[in-house]
């Protein structure tokens, strides 16, 4: 019988990598934590109109990407593939909208049906924060400063730019649509298939097109910021003003314009070299117009998303996981002989009561002394306490050896089982200083 295989594009996370997992989603929780946002968890499957209302009919993710199916009661359901219409839904539904402030974030995987390559997958991750209720730029400015402070407590800031864009309000896009169709139909002849076809339909995403034929023949595209309104405009320059001031560098991009219909005004991307041709690492703006589209009071709203995937392969290509992050055990519990099972479980919970910010994994299963010692050696714990019967006949067990692994792998000393605990936090101090 044949093995059964994953899904492709659809990754398992090995317990290895779940170490870098786990430190970039304890990084994150802290940050958003310190800036005041609460958690919110939504389902991976809604209705697919939600995503046709919110991301918009005439794009890639709900054209070709979107797994869409027809449930047992003929439902057409979607697994989400982002996170803010799913976001915004909820709190609509359960009344933590209208007139009231909210700072929420979540987390959790996405789905897209595109093919699948480094740092993109047709199951990915992200982390995303969502603010609703705040009027002007000082709440941009305040979730870009959340992010850059997720990339100085990460060590990545070096590595990631800020690029930002006015993309004024719907109706300005619209006005600049209709001039940018016109400009690119006399050049239908240096565009690619996809760039004719979004001509049509949506042709400001020609403007991200990665493709050097298509660039060149966009010189001279009319611009967008003629086609802003002066409040929108007025938004950006203080946006501007306020990034300024809290000493975050950006650039900017005229044509960043972001894949989903709902935004407005300010747009941003950080992008990074690190990454080959999957530069984009974190993306949002404001999206004021969502919440009334998708049923609900007119909202001010902005918020990003971050791809998680993508972020942990930084991390580790660049060494940035600390290395305590990579060991799974503190303390390691050798038992040699029979017969002290009983006295190991005890002996482990007690440390693990005196010391509940340590790992300790007890040796289960028995084996000779060397290969336990070989396996705590690999785990990555700082020591092993050894259980080890005297040779006097008695079933107590009075004494117990501590022994440093890694850089101090010769020192060791035996002591009362009695006094174990203060002993090991002797050992822990000085390991420490």
């Amino acid at each position: 019988m044949a093995k059964l295989q994953a899904i492709r594009g659809m990754n398992d996370i090995l317990p290895d990598q779940s170490l870098s997992w786990q430190y970039l989603e304890s990084v994150f929780q802290r940050i958003v934590k310190r800036f005041g946002y609460q958690e919110i968890r939504f389902p991976i499957m809604e209705r697919t109109e939600l995503f046709k209302r919110s991301i918009g009919e005439v794009t890639d993710i709900v054209e070709k990407e979107m797994y869409t199916f027809d449930d047992r009661n003929g439902d057409s359901v979607s697994m989400r593939p982002e996170g803010t219409a799913g976001c915004v839904r909820a709190a609509n539904q359960h009344g933590l909208l209208y007139n009231q402030q909210q700072r929420l974030w979540y987390s959790g995987p996405m789905f897209r049906h595109e093919r699948p390559q480094k740092g993109r997958y047709r199951q990915f991750h992200q982390f995303g924060v969502e603010a609703f209720g705040i009027a002007g730029p000082d709440i941009d400015a305040e979730i870009l400063q959340l992010s850059a402070t997720l990339w100085k407590e990460l060590s990545l800031s070096e590595f990631l730019t800020l690029e930002i864009n006015n993309i004024g309000s719907a109706e300005d896009r619209k006005r600049y649509g209709l001039a940018l169709t016109k400009f690119l139909k006399s050049k239908a002849g240096q565009l690619d298939e996809d760039a004719r076809n979004r001509m049509l339909t949506n042709p400001m995403r020609v403007l991200e097109s990665k493709i050097p034929e298509v660039q060149e023949a966009l010189e001279g595209c009319p611009n967008l910021q003629d086609f802003v309104s002066e409040k929108s405009q007025e938004h950006y320059l203080k946006l501007q003003s306020l990034l300024t001031r809290a000493n975050i560098p950006f650039i900017e991009n005229a044509h960043l314009v972001r894949g989903l219909d709902y935004y407005n005004y300010c747009v941003y991307e950080w992008t990074t070299e690190s990454l080959g041709a999957q530069g984009a690492v974190c993306g949002g703006g404001r999206y004021d117009g969502l919440v009334e589209m998708l049923g609900g009071k007119p909202t001010l709203a902005a918020g990003f998303a971050i791809g998680a995937e993508r972020l942990v392969l930084m991390l580790d290509s660049l060494g940035k996981i600390p290395k305590e992050a990579h060991n799974p055990a503190d303390v390691y519990v050798l038992v040699v002989g029979v017969n002290l099972a009983e006295q190991a479980l005890e002996l482990v919970q007690r440390i693990r009561t005196e010391y509940p910010q340590l790992a300790v994994v007890l040796h289960c299963g028995g084996g000779k002394y060397n290969s336990q010692l070989k396996k705590a050696f690999s785990s990555g714990a700082r020591f092993a306490v050894v259980l080890e019967r005297e040779e006097t006949g008695s079933d107590d067990l009075k004494n117990v050896k501590i022994r440093r692994l890694l850089e101090d792998s010769a020192v060791s000393e035996t002591v009362e089982i009695t006094n174990i605990l203060p002993k090991l936090g002797e050992f822990l101090q000085n390991s420490d200083s």
